[in-house]
């Protein structure tokens, strides 16, 4: 069952990041930490009492005089709407009831899921306890008083929040739907190709209320398997959009990726490779998600006999990171080749979610060592104990060393290709943990 998702949305300067901060950084574990394109973290995945659940900061929501709700409210408040399974609505104690907070709760209330008040703030706990029952009048539930500075009252809103938690029930057909992200700069096609799909191809097809009104999911099932596509919201240019609305922008897009198992990267053939497409592509890579790279629009390009190879080559040259990613060359207006994709997307599902016997890694890697041997400085070789896969999705494997200091990045990029040599890994990325025995 997917992660809840708890979002927390409130005006500025009520102390939201604060808070977020507080709950990722010190009061729960964190499961992994996020950073969006933007330099402000856009969300953290945490656990409280056994359950993991998805932490997303909004930012603030502003007003103006000539638009009370004004279009950050409704973009935020749509955000939170949609995406969330619980909505944390932070508050300041201290300013007491605004006409903006009256704005937010009437939004919110529409939505009809669980909200939890937060009346941040009450640094004097026992006296700003009290100033928090005006906030009874939002009618959006209990308020909770808390001060995220000094830490108070903090553990009452997480066992709130817990409270609306979905049942945490396994779905065995979940588990056989391969969750696939069309990701892009905007007019790649994304949305293009999921109505060729869905349009054409579909055997059950149901729309579900994806993370936003620009993040549709659609689920799908053909001889191939069943799957749930994902469109989603292009990042912009900033300099064609204010910054508030980019970074709601690149989070729709951060969320599918979270939320998928295979990410198609399209790129627009007649564009090539943009720094948008790279920055794009990074966020799945880092994700650690299955990745195809779709080459779009490719009925629209006059070709002769290195048209192909040399597009790929371009490729591989501006995304080096991503050379373990197959290419495929496609047209979602006329249909080409598009029913090649789910063979490659239930194989990079499957490579993606690959578990390795212990024996059979260390097999590879002790040969690998005979062929090339670990580097030395100073008089002092590097020696490989044993290595072991910790996770999947993606593989990831820990390497035990006599000295972490000694295990240099080329050596390392050296085993990950021996690794993939025997074992494929086609679509997936790798991650390497280097620990020193004893550790």
């Amino acid at each position: 069952m997917a992660k809840p998702t708890v979002a927390i949305v409130g005006k500025p300067n009520v102390g939201k990041s604060t808070f977020f901060n507080y709950i990722v950084g010190k009061r729960i574990s964190i499961v992994e930490d996020k950073p969006g394109v933007t330099r402000d973290r856009v969300y953290a995945d945490a656990n409280w009492r056994g359950r993991d659940f998805t932490l997303i900061d909004t930012g603030g929501i502003e007003t103006d005089a000539s638009d009370v709700i004004g279009s950050q409210i409704r973009e935020q408040a749509k955000i939170a709407i949609n995406v969330a399974d619980v909505i944390l609505f932070v508050t300041d104690v201290k300013q007491g009831v605004t006409a903006t907070d009256s704005e937010i709760a009437m939004i919110l209330k529409k939505s009809g899921k669980p909200i939890v008040l937060v009346c941040n703030k009450a640094d004097n706990y026992v006296e700003d306890s009290n100033e928090a029952y005006e906030f009874y009048s939002l009618g959006v539930g209990t308020p909770y008083p808390v001060s995220s500075t000094n830490a108070l009252g903090i553990g009452d809103v997480l066992d709130a929040i817990y409270e609306h938690f979905p049942d945490d029930e396994s779905n065995d057909d979940e588990s056989e739907t391969i969750k696939v992200a069309v990701i892009g700069k905007p007019n790649a096609g994304k949305s293009s190709l999921i109505n060729k799909i869905l349009g054409e191809e579909r055997v059950i097809v149901s729309n579900i209320a994806g993370t936003t009104r620009d993040a549709i999911d659609s689920e799908f099932q053909n001889e191939f398997g069943k799957y749930v596509f994902i469109d989603t919201a292009g990042i912009r240019r900033k300099s064609k959009v204010t910054e508030s609305i980019e970074k709601f922008s690149i989070m729709r897009t951060l969320l599918a990726i979270e939320r998928a198992d295979v990410c198609l990267m399209l790129i627009d053939a007649k564009e090539g490779i943009t720094d948008q497409d790279t920055k794009i592509a990074g966020e799945a890579h880092e994700a650690g998600k299955g990745i195809i790279i779709v080459v779009n629009k490719w009925d629209e390009i006059e070709k002769d006999n290195h048209t192909t190879q040399e597009f790929e080559k371009d490729i591989r040259n501006k995304l080096p990171f991503m050379s373990y990613a197959p290419i495929i060359f496609i047209s979602a207006k006329t249909g080409q080749r598009v029913n090649k994709l789910y063979e490659m997307i239930n194989k990079v599902a499957n490579q993606n979610a690959m578990r390795i016997s212990t024996a059979m890694l260390n097999e590879v890697i002790n040969e690998a060592i005979a062929i090339v041997q670990p580097p030395s400085d100073k008089g002092k070789r590097l020696k490989i104990m044993y290595a072991t896969q910790a996770s999947t999705k993606p593989p990831t494997f820990v390497i035990f060393v006599n000295n972490k200091d000694l295990f240099h990045f080329s050596y390392e990029r050296y085993l990950v290709n021996q690794i993939r040599n025997t074992f494929g890994l086609e679509g997936t990325p790798i991650r390497v943990i280097v620990r020193e025995k004893g550790e």
